[in-house]
């Protein structure tokens, strides 16, 4: 028998943890002296011990650490692959940190310039019923302030679609106090699910929901489902939402690997959406815009077709919102339109240049043509 000190030596968790741990029940000791409470371990203990230490530097909780030293006690390679869905979940949640990280970054570093700088977008918005469907259970929209794509499913789809988006519409004239604006998204969204779930209560109907809200400034995003929200800037695509989807939800948790997800049979089964039954809520962030900044709204439409390298290219390659929306919903049809698919292209411009943008696009497309 190993004495705790000569144990916590042994397997480089402290006393003080050995102790923690015992009460938890994750690695009670060999013996208890029943006189002095002193505890002993058993050098059998320490492989256990060893990965319990070496999991906490991981960061892993206790309550999986619980879980990994079970399987690794009946199945070592199960518990492998736990590791490995965990580490995976952790990289996923760091890149998103990263990214909201150097959104706040470009906020908090702002010039003086971009405070006096009146910014605008530039925007356009199509729904497309493609190839294959029977009808479009898509809605689009775009206006001044409110961005929108909703995409329906279900016998009610459309109407929910539609519902949805029109329960935003207030948003175009309210007044939005400083500080304030997500909490306003939150409440616009909830509105848009108690509409949706009256249309939909008692059927498998229901819809996606990807919404802007402009600031003059900033872009507050809402978003449940799988439609998308992406940002072009700087000549790359940068994706602000993550799928509220089974696929999705392998692909973070390790289980499934990109090319794997690409093939599965299940693609567009939704872990959260706007249905009739229980309320989901939806993730809110907010992002700050800067002059020539390009945001993509687009159902699975777009996304499942059409890679995003090829979606960057066609963003890039176009002068205006029209045109791009035009040939982001034409590269979805020439991939087979097996969806319908739905655009919103919008562009930040500072306010005194969106004429001279609007003249310059038309121009560039009189020389086109």
């Amino acid at each position: 028998m190993l004495t705790i000190g000569a144990f916590a030596k042994a397997c480089r968790l402290s006393p003080k943890a050995l102790r923690l741990y015992d009460e938890l029940g994750l690695l009670p000791p060999a013996r208890v002296d029943p006189d002095t409470g002193y505890r002993y371990y058993a050098p059998e203990q320490l492989e256990r011990a060893r990965l319990v230490a070496w999991l906490r530097r991981l960061g892993m909780p206790l309550a999986r650490i619980r879980e990994v030293c079970e399987l690794h006690a009946r199945e070592p390679a199960a518990a492998a692959r736990e590791i490995r869905a965990y580490w995976a979940r952790v990289e996923t949640e760091t890149a998103l940190r990263r990214d909201l990280a150097a959104f706040l970054v470009d906020h908090l570093t702002a010039t003086s310039r971009k405070d006096t700088t009146m910014l605008e977008l530039r925007y356009s918005a199509h729904s497309d019923q493609g190839r294959v469907r029977p009808a479009n259970q898509d809605t689009a929209y775009a206006g001044t302030r409110l961005l929108a794509v909703a995409d329906g499913f279900g016998a009610a789809g459309g109407p929910a679609s539609s519902a949805a988006v029109e329960a935003l519409k207030f948003l175009e004239t309210e007044e939005v106090a400083a500080g304030s604006v997500l909490n306003l998204l939150e409440d616009a969204v909830r509105g848009a699910t108690e509409a949706v779930h009256d249309l939909a209560e008692g059927t498998e109907s229901g819809t996606t929901l990807t919404a802007v809200l402009w600031t003059g400034s900033q872009l507050a995003l809402a978003h449940i489902g799988d439609s998308r929200a992406y940002v072009l800037r700087d000549g790359e695509l940068f994706r602000i939402t993550h799928d509220h989807t089974v696929v999705q939800s392998l692909l973070d948790e390790g289980r499934l690997t990109p090319e794997e997800a690409l093939s599965h049979p299940q693609p567009a089964l939704l872990l959260k959406a706007l249905t009739g039954g229980t309320p989901a809520g939806p993730d809110l962030r907010l992002h700050d815009a800067r002059p020539g900044d390009r945001y993509l709204l687009c159902s699975d439409g777009l996304s499942t077709v059409v890679p995003d390298d090829r979606v960057r290219d066609l963003l890039t390659a176009s002068p205006d919102p029209e045109r791009a929306v035009r040939s982001l919903i034409g590269a979805a049809n020439d991939a087979g339109g097996p969806d319908n698919v739905s655009c919103v292209v919008a562009d930040v411009v500072e306010a005194a240049n969106v004429a001279e943008a609007v003249e310059a696009a038309n121009v560039a497309e009189a020389v086109g043509a």
